[in-house]
């Protein structure tokens, strides 16, 4: 018997919507990205992109836990002399949450070109609402 190997034209996609409102950032983050890999489905091949497409709403409300909101810092470097940026997780969430949500769902998907592919399949919005209601997501359900 050969091993059931999916194809990513095959694959049939579902559309998913998540309210942020206070969920831990980091549960959020694996919840999501397991989706967007297709983890959840039957059919799931490593290789191939057998995932589905997730909307997160009211991404300002995410709920960061302990300490982490003044001792967790975004990192980053323009590749100029003393180009290094820092900017802690409050000032974060207070200017762009969006950003706060996508580098955490994307640090937890593959680094290669799958794992590249699979970001456009994360849409993330700071208020209620969503242009994406023509195609008809489903509420997702994330384990806390």
């Amino acid at each position: 018997m050969d091993t059931f190997m999916a194809k990513a034209s095959e694959v049939e996609r579902k559309w998913f919507v998540v309210d942020a409102t206070d969920l831990p950032l980091g549960r959020l983050a694996s919840n999501v990205a397991s989706v967007i890999r297709g983890k959840h489905k039957p059919a799931f091949t490593p290789h191939a992109d057998t995932g589905d497409f997730v909307v997160v709403v009211n991404a300002e409300k995410v709920k960061l836990t302990g300490n982490k909101a003044d001792g967790k810092f975004r990192h980053w470097h323009s590749q100029y002399p003393g180009g290094h940026g820092v900017e802690s997780y409050r000032t974060l969430l207070a200017r762009r949450p969006e950003l706060a949500i996508e580098e955490a769902v994307f640090g937890m998907l593959p680094k290669n070109r799958l794992g590249r592919s699979l970001r456009s399949k994360l849409k993330v919005y700071k208020g209620a609402t969503h242009p994406h209601a023509a195609q008809k997501p489903e509420a997702l359900q994330v384990r806390i």
